[in-house]
């Protein structure tokens, strides 16, 4: 848009609903904020239904929430580098880098529920079949989830492929459980998937970002991970960070099942593959 998106919402502020305009205040004074919020997590924060932000979003000319978070994300990246050039701050962008992966993995076991995740560990144990589902950079997660799960004699199976992924779910059946990664939460693709293989039996694992948003609806068992992304950093290495942590510590909690067997499946694993290395 043309015009400072702050100052679009106030030219707009009149001609909206009471409701609306709730909306509307809570974003012009927590700007920076909101951008991390999906719409779920705004609607409660200005109280109001999930319908009137998208109502908001079209009254200021928007197709949907993630267009206006764009946008959004946009303006408080342009008064951020402004900012910093009036301030004549340099930022050293390696201790950025590296201060933020640190963070996300103490925000992430702060965030870890415990009893959640060893029920997660237990229904993978006693699964049938374990498939990974992601699209994107969450895709990339779920083929080193596969290949993490290989190396602890785990077998599993995760494609990237859109019609794959929907056969594969409408495969599962009671017994079978499926884990979706989404840093947002509101990925259509692998929430339709997710449904599908709960609609045939399949429990259902979610591990996302955000609390409150539709893959929790679907989930049975719901693992939180830290680094929410502003709609500009899609697939940054810090949510990807938080995603391979929690794979991590489920293979830790599948390997202390039984040490004995871990230990020859990595074995084994690793000499597969020693004559392909020089």
């Amino acid at each position: 848009m043309c015009m400072d998106l702050m100052a679009e919402i106030t030219s707009f502020y009149p001609s909206l609903t009471k409701s609306e305009q709730k909306v509307a205040r809570h974003v012009l004074d927590y700007a920076d904020k909101v951008l991390y919020y999906s719409v779920t997590e705004l609607a409660e924060a200005s109280n109001v239904g999930e319908t009137t932000v998208i109502r908001f979003c079209r009254k200021i000319r928007f197709k949907g929430y993630q267009e206006f978070r764009l946008a959004l994300a946009q303006s408080q990246s342009m008064k951020k580098a402004d900012s910093a050039a009036l301030a004549g701050k340099e930022i050293d962008f390696t201790e950025k880098v590296c201060n933020n992966a640190v963070e996300v993995l103490q925000v992430s076991l702060s965030l870890l529920d415990k009893n959640k995740l060893q029920a997660a560990i237990d229904l993978i144990d006693q699964a049938r079949h374990i498939q990974f589902f992601g699209v994107g950079a969450s895709g990339i997660t779920a083929l080193d989830a596969k290949n993490r799960f290989l190396r602890v004699g785990r077998r599993s199976d995760a494609t990237t492929d859109s019609h794959i992924q929907a056969m594969s779910a409408v495969l599962l059946e009671d017994g079978d459980v499926a884990v979706g990664f989404s840093v947002s939460g509101s990925t259509k693709d692998t929430n339709e998937i997710l449904a599908k293989a709960k609609n045939n039996g399949a429990k259902v694992i979610a591990i996302t970002n955000y609390a409150k948003s539709p893959i929790t609806g679907i989930a049975d068992i719901v693992l939180l991970t830290a680094g929410k992304e502003s709609p500009l950093e899609g697939g940054s290495i810090t949510a990807k960070i938080s995603q391979l942590f929690v794979i991590d510590l489920i293979c830790e909690g599948l390997s202390l099942k039984d040490l004995e067997k871990t230990k020859t499946m990595k074995e084994k694993t690793a000499r597969a593959v020693i004559d392909k290395i020089y």
